[in-house]
Formats: C-alpha cells, sequence, structure tokens
C-alpha cells in the first residue's frame, strides 16, 4: 500500500505545477507582444513561378529568399552554370531548409551544414553564407561532370551524406529558384516585401544595399547610390553563367526583390517592368505588358528604390 504525501512532497508538486503555469504565462505573454508588434501579420513571403507555362510555383519565407539569392549570385560570379546553382540549392534547401542555421549534427554548421573538423574552414566562415556557397561551389566544380549526374549524385559527392536520397525531393524548387534567379528568361520571383518585427517604421539605406551586392556578387557589380535609391550598370556585353545583358539584369533585379524585407527596399525596375512592395505580394507590372523576364526593352540599369 502506497505512502501517503507527505507535506514536503506536496509542496514540491504546488511549485512545479506553479512554475509551469508560469513558463505558460511567459510564452504567452512573449507571443502577444511579437503580434502586437508584428501587427498580428504572419512572416513575408516569397513565391517564384514558371516561365514554361505549366503553372509550377514554390512559396517560401523571406529569410530563405535571402540565402538563396546569396547562392544564386555566388555560382553565377564563379561562372557557374544555372544546374550548379540548382543543385547548390537543393543541397541547402535539404541540409538547413535554406536557413543559416548555428547547429546541426556533430559540428555542423550553416546553409549547407559544412564541418569545421573537416577542413570545410572555421565556425565564423562557415556561418558566412558568402564563403559557406563559394565552398560547395569550390567542390562541386571539382566533380568530373556534374551537370551531367543526376542531381543526388553530383550534391553527394560535394556533402557526402548518410541520406544520399533526401536530395531528389528539394529538386523541382531548386529548379524553380535557380531560373528566376540566375534571370533565365520567363521564370518570375515576386515578394511582399514588407518588413517584420520591429523595423516596420524603419527606412531603408542605399549604402547597405549596395554593400550587399558587392558582396554577393564581387567588386564588378559596380552599383551607385543616389538619394533613397541604387542603380545597378547591366552591361550590353555580359556572360552571366552563359547569358546575356537580359538575364543579368534579371538577375539582379530578383536578387533586389529576394532581398526587399531585409533590406527595406520599396521598388525595383528593370526592362520596362516594375515591382513593388506590398501587402498583396510584390507584383511585377509595366505599361509593355510582357513577360516579367525575357522583355526586348533596352533598359541598362536596373533601379533599386529604399523605403523613406
Amino acid at each position: 500500500m502506497p505512502e501517503p504525501p507527505t507535506s514536503a512532497s506536496v509542496r514540491r508538486g504546488r511549485l512545479l505545477r506553479t512554475g509551469a503555469a508560469v513558463v505558460v504565462l511567459l510564452s504567452l505573454a512573449a507571443y502577444l507582444v511579437v503580434q502586437y508588434v508584428s501587427g498580428g501579420r504572419p512572416a513575408p513571403r516569397c513565391t517564384v513561378v514558371s516561365g514554361n507555362g505549366d503553372g509550377a510555383s514554390y512559396s517560401f519565407t523571406a529569410e530563405q529568399a535571402v540565402n538563396a539569392a546569396t547562392i544564386s549570385a555566388v555560382g553565377t560570379t564563379r561562372g557557374m552554370p544555372e544546374r550548379a546553382v540548382t543543385i547548390a540549392l537543393a543541397t541547402a534547401l535539404q541540409e538547413s531548409g535554406l536557413r543559416n542555421i548555428h547547429h546541426g549534427d556533430r559540428d555542423s554548421l550553416g546553409l549547407f551544414q559544412q564541418r569545421p573538423s573537416e577542413g570545410w574552414g572555421t565556425e565564423q566562415q562557415i556561418m558566412d553564407p558568402v564563403y559557406a556557397a563559394g565552398r560547395f561551389y569550390e567542390h562541386l566544380d571539382q566533380v568530373p561532370g556534374y551537370s551531367r549526374l543526376p542531381l543526388t549524385v553530383a550534391a553527394q559527392r560535394v556533402q557526402r551524406s548518410g541520406y544520399p536520397q533526401a536530395y531528389a525531393k528539394h529538386e523541382p524548387d531548386a529548379t524553380l529558384l535557380a531560373a528566376a534567379l540566375t534571370g533565365r528568361a520567363g521564370a518570375s520571383l515576386t515578394c511582399e516585401g514588407r518588413p517584420s518585427g520591429t523595423d516596420v517604421r524603419k527606412p531603408g539605406d542605399p549604402a547597405t544595399v549596395r554593400a550587399e551586392l558587392v558582396r554577393d556578387f564581387g567588386q564588378g557589380v559596380a552599383p551607385a547610390t543616389g538619394i533613397g535609391e541604387v542603380t545597378v550598370p547591366v552591361p550590353a556585353t555580359v556572360d552571366s553563367a552563359g547569358g546575356g545583358e537580359q538575364q543579368r539584369g534579371w538577375e539582379l533585379a530578383h536578387w533586389a526583390v529576394a532581398n526587399s524585407s531585409a533590406l527595406r527596399i520599396e521598388r525595383v525596375s528593370y526592362a520596362g517592368r516594375v515591382w513593388t512592395a506590398g501587402d498583396s505580394g510584390g507584383k511585377w507590372s509595366g505599361a509593355d505588358a510582357k513577360a516579367v523576364a525575357g522583355s526586348e526593352t533596352d533598359a541598362g540599369e536596373v533601379r533599386i528604390v529604399t523605403a523613406q
């Protein structure tokens, strides 16, 4: 027959229940504060749509869009083809969900879950998305015929994952992302473009936009800053991973849209088309009513306007 509870055990039980109740109340209070600050709205999102007329699309968060745009920019700046960008994006989707996380299996870190102990770099280096993406492409470029290999095989040659087949499920989404972010004709990227959290009223900074462009694309991108805007020249002769002027222009324009929430970008224009931030989803529009990419309009620059 069990012994009756002592007064000490009763007090401990009450304290535990009280502590649990306090934790729940604090969590609820924190949630309500976040909802109040953000206006109760969900996190801003982005959507990429196929240019093949098949209706394929992929929706993802603004945080993922920033990282995807960096991965793509680093790849094309290195002269890697669209297939390489697709492989890199599918790998990051599997390894981290396209989030720059500070944890993982053993000492794995960052977008690609690279390990300092395996020679990928220091912890600080791996947590830099530009560095991490560059290291991935460096290893991928050493895989013979990687562009002709199945995506799972190419990614596994770099990653040496315990679950190599897991990369396959991300290939359709990665293909859509790569098409838009490398500027391929027809593919389009839209984002709501609104900030989240406590920076709702914070203005954008053209100097920061310029610094991020140079960080992702390198010094050759040559953006110029003005009052409330950044202009990025698109050379008439350019070979961005096999593409031309229009592809390079749309690559830069879609990079700006992908970074719109993080950098407080309000408007992006290129080739007679304009993207404007807004809760309606941030759509591309233009008087010429042509496709989002592949327009024949001659435009020598991408114009990025920040929030004031």
